[in-house]
């Protein structure tokens, strides 16, 4: 019963999507979009975000499965939903999660009000899962080897990692002329909980002689491996904290460090033909705090009755025989993780002038903007077989003066339907954002098979001719 609420748990972890921000890219009367180009094209003397609410986000989603079809009530048993989900899922399906929230961030122009040169700081909290679906492990545990005799269950399928982090940024971007802004970002990473095990080999089978159907042969083949920084003082019988408030405090405080790059740029071939790329998280962290690595290394193999492992009746002592075959150790090296790196690439295409009294540098000027821009995104994550990639297409419209519009389409690996709206109002100095995905899904949310949502809140300041 404790494997199938392990399994369970799995399943649940795939309620998650990959980290692409597709609605907030490029929508630069928000400032938090210099997150995901440090080169883009914004304008501000300065600005700040209210602490803990200038950037809020949450990535849920399912690439294979939805909540309705865990918890509908139609008469099947809960195992069999399970079942179902297992069988229906294959081993590349993958579950990516990425949850952040913004502690406190800011950013001013320097060198006077002609300049063009911007800096930008801040720390945020960051959430990283990744797993692949490990399908032949969730079969086995579900059902056992009984109905699988001659298959190959093959252990390389359980690959995971998942990281609990705080990132300390400074960045700097300059406007070179009106075709060309650059900018880039150092980042101070903080790891307070860090799991991996993403090298995993090895298979179990389990077959018959032909003609002996009560005598098998079974092979478990094991190169199992389990990484973790800050987290086995928890395991240990004596601890007796709290394990958030102590994560909490090896993030923000005590954990292990790392450093990174963000790099972005803005190019205009022409006056309303944009171009843009960045690429994000290009860094790395030396785990180094609280670690210990868990290995199961060697092969078993047994030939003859069926083995009980529970240990009892065993006159074999088959158990002691298998720990023996492929023991536990422990190891307590440092080791090295890297981020998952980002690129994002668009090209916008502006149309429709209106008139801005308040986009003029000076009295008598009068500057001519364009109210709607339409264009395409390219999206690419790393991840340990082989990279998350998503295409939108998007259109972005100036409503008001200072009301902003963006709506998004994406084709990915988790859904072909992935509709996003945002939307961006400034107040006097007080800005305001609000960001969704996978609209459609909000029709009936039990059976979305993803959803996601990024908010906040800035002060943001012009010069008073502005």
């Amino acid at each position: 019963m404790r494997v199938k609420y392990l399994i369970l748990g799995l399943l649940f972890q795939l309620s998650c999507f990959s980290q692409n921000k597709e609605v907030l890219y490029n929508f630069t009367s928000i400032p938090q979009s210099s997150l995901v180009n440090p080169g883009a094209d914004v304008s501000y003397k300065y600005y700040f975000g209210v602490p803990v609410l200038s950037g809020v986000s949450v990535n849920l989603g399912s690439s294979s499965f939805s909540v309705y079809d865990l918890f509908a009530d139609n008469g099947v048993d809960f195992n069999d939903k399970v079942r179902n989900i297992i069988n229906k899922s294959s081993r590349n399906d993958k579950v990516v999660t990425n949850q952040q929230l913004e502690v406190f961030s800011g950013g001013l122009r320097v060198g006077g009000r002609e300049s063009r040169s911007y800096v930008s700081f801040g720390v945020y909290q960051e959430f990283d899962f990744f797993m692949y679906m490990p399908k032949d492990l969730a079969l086995l545990a579900l059902d056992g080897n009984k109905d699988y005799m001659g298959k190959v269950f093959h252990l390389e399928d359980l690959n995971v990692k998942a990281e609990v982090l705080s990132v300390l940024h400074v960045g700097f971007h300059k406007k070179i002329n009106d075709k060309l802004v650059l900018g880039g970002r150092a980042k101070l990473y903080s790891s307070g909980a860090n799991a991996v095990s993403t090298h995993n080999s090895g298979y179990i089978f389990t077959g018959q002689e032909p003609g002996t159907p009560n005598l098998y042969n079974q092979i478990i083949s094991s190169n199992l491996e389990l990484k973790t920084s800050g987290i086995s003082r928890f395991t240990k019988d004596e601890y007796d904290g709290n394990i958030a408030r102590d994560i909490a405090h090896n993030t923000f405080f005590n954990g292990s460090l790392g450093l990174g790059l963000d790099a972005g740029v803005t190019y205009y071939p022409k006056e309303n033909f944009q171009i843009t790329a960045s690429i994000i998280d290009l860094g790395f962290i030396n785990q180094s705090k609280d670690i210990e690595t868990l290995t199961y290394k060697g092969t078993y193999q047994y030939q003859g009755a069926n083995p009980d492992f529970s240990g009892t009746d065993d006159p074999e002592n088959v158990f002691a025989e298998f720990k023996k075959a492929i023991p536990r150790d422990t190891l307590y090296n440092k080791y090295t993780t890297w981020r998952p790196t980002k690129i994002y690439a668009s090209l916008e295409y502006s149309f429709g002038y209106f008139r801005s009294d308040n986009d003029c540098n000076c009295k008598e000027k009068i500057k001519e903007r364009y109210r709607n821009a339409a264009g395409i995104q390219f999206f690419g994550m790393t991840a340990p077989r082989e990279p998350l990639v998503a295409v939108t297409a998007f259109y972005k419209r100036n409503i008001f003066e200072k009301l902003d519009l963006k709506a998004t389409y994406t084709i990915d690996e988790f859904s072909s339907t992935n509709i996003g709206l945002g939307l961006s109002g400034t107040i006097w100095k007080l800005n305001m954002y609000a960001l969704v995905n996978n609209v459609l899904e909000y029709k009936d949310i039990s059976k979305a098979s993803s959803a996601a949502f990024q908010l906040g809140i800035n002060f943001v300041f012009q010069d008073s001719e502005d």
